[in-house]
């Protein structure tokens, strides 16, 4: 199980797309890279996403990506630097890691709205 979270346009809902492919991997990604501002998540990181309140990674839907940044920052602040060559490694690290990709597309976008599941 995982989080396909993405950043939408504000008005019509749809997926934004960057200038050129991204190159940032999650449990799914796409070889080449993509020009969809998405991530996917694993579930494994879900016990270290409690530190953003009762409803895990899902808190910043609904969020703009300005409105995230400072939240997902706080929590990268907590977790710890033990990265995983196992991706699926349920490390501080690995979570860690994966919320800098969304603050990262989020400041691309500060304007994006996130949507996921």
């Amino acid at each position: 199980m995982s989080y396909d979270i993405s950043l939408n346009d504000p008005i019509t809902g749809e997926v934004l797309l960057l200038d050129t492919p991204h190159q940032m991997k999650g449990g799914t990604y796409c070889i080449g890279g993509t020009r969809e501002m998405t991530l996917n998540i694993t579930y494994n990181y879900s016990d270290s996403y409690e530190l953003l309140g009762e409803e895990g990674i899902r808190t910043i839907y609904g969020m703009t990506g300005a409105e995230s940044i400072p939240v997902l920052r706080k929590v990268t602040e907590q977790l710890g630097d033990d990265v995983s060559d196992n991706y699926w490694a349920a490390t501080e690290g690995n979570a860690k890691a994966a919320l800098l990709k969304l603050i990262a597309l989020a400041e691309m976008r500060p304007d994006g709205v996130w949507s996921g599941d």
